[in-house]
């Protein structure tokens, strides 16, 4: 990892990226239109690791079912899931509801204007406290998404994966640096909106840069070398059998799954190893006799640190032996299923086989 240059005149890299803004940056998102704390923080949320075309509409269905923080913060988890559904990430959403309730325990349903307040906030980071801040009241504080992470390391040729403590400091420093005094709020947007648009990982359009004569990547030829890639390695795969679980009234069972890990508090399918016998699982975990089963066309779903494949399998039960006897679990009329917050992945299961 080195460091192959440091401007000096930080102010002249902000002006060239505050005027190029002006000209070229997003003016008319949703969130910029009211810059309020609760707006902008429900949209630095959603941003995280997602593209703002995807968040947009998720963003407009929140405000509509949740215009206040108050509003949220009174909120079911499953009713902010069910919004959430699709958008993936869900510990988002989860962190999401935590904190609208924290802020109206204690501060009083007022989002928090100190930096340290809003650190303390389940599911804030540095970057997204400061991005908050920076766009709703024009405090200076510097950010560190992935766009800017991007642009900074070509900028400066800061070699060295940055998911490395040492590496991830010395961006700090420089976006510390080249963050300006005045107009924090576009300057935040527009360092965005060049990572998203201009300084993209593949295909960069740096001939329109506004950087491009003080960057040492583009100097150097090296805009396809920086930012250095995280050190591959193979993903493990892991498999799942999903049982479409229905009884004599056509009703599907669901299951609620633990509140935190993959798909955390989501609903699903009752789920089994694909050695375990259908029939003697069933038998044992819910006192039912199957009648059928029958394994459907597995699928592989992939996380960002293992592929899962899984197997969807029909099973008819024969008896009504057992019953389910807590929230956790119910059994669900089939045009009903769509009223649950549930994985994409297990929504598409069940919206091809119990047509």
């Amino acid at each position: 990892m080195v460091v192959k240059n440091k401007t000096k005149a930080d102010n002249v890299f902000a002006q060239q990226v505050l005027d190029w803004f002006d000209q070229h940056g997003r003016h008319d998102l949703p969130w910029q239109q009211d810059r309020s704390l609760y707006r902008v923080w429900l949209a630095e949320v959603m941003l995280q690791q997602t593209q703002v075309a995807t968040v947009i509409p998720y963003y407009q269905s929140f405000l509509t079912k949740f215009p206040e923080l108050s509003d949220l913060a009174k909120a079911s988890q499953d009713e902010v899931l069910k919004l959430w559904a699709g958008l993936g990430y869900y510990t988002r959403a989860r962190n999401l509801h935590k904190a609208a309730v924290a802020i109206d325990q204690q501060h009083q349903g007022q989002f928090p204007e100190q930096f340290e307040d809003v650190l303390a906030l389940p599911g804030i980071g540095r970057s997204t406290a400061g991005a908050i801040l920076a766009q709703s009241l024009d405090q200076r504080h510097a950010i560190l998404d992935g766009n800017v992470k991007r642009v900074l390391s070509r900028y400066f040729e800061i070699e060295g994966w940055y998911g490395k403590k040492a590496v991830e400091n010395l961006l700090w420093l420089e976006a510390e640096a080249c963050t300006p005094n005045q107009r924090l709020a576009d300057y935040t947007q527009a360092m965005m909106d060049l990572g998203a648009t201009l300084c993209t990982r593949s295909s960069p359009g740096c001939e329109q840069c506004p950087l491009v004569g003080g960057c040492l990547a583009y100097k150097n030829q090296r805009v396809n070398e920086l930012p250095t890639r995280k050190p591959k390695k193979q993903l493990p795969v892991k498999t799942v059998r999903m049982l479409l679980l229905t009884n004599k009234k056509g009703e599907i069972l669901l299951e609620k799954r633990p509140p935190t890990g993959i798909w955390g508090g989501l609903w699903s399918l009752p789920e089994l190893a694909l050695e375990d016998d259908i029939a003697q699982q069933c038998g044992r975990r819910w006192q039912y006799q199957t009648e059928t089963a029958e394994d459907l066309q597995a699928f592989r779903h992939t996380f960002s640190h293992y592929h899962l494949d899984i197997t969807p399998c029909r099973v008819q039960v024969a008896t009504l032996t057992g019953k389910v006897q807590d929230s956790e679990q119910q059994w669900c009329d089939v045009i009903r299923v769509d009223d649950y917050a549930m994985a994409t992945p297990v929504a598409n299961i069940l919206r091809e086989h119990l047509k």
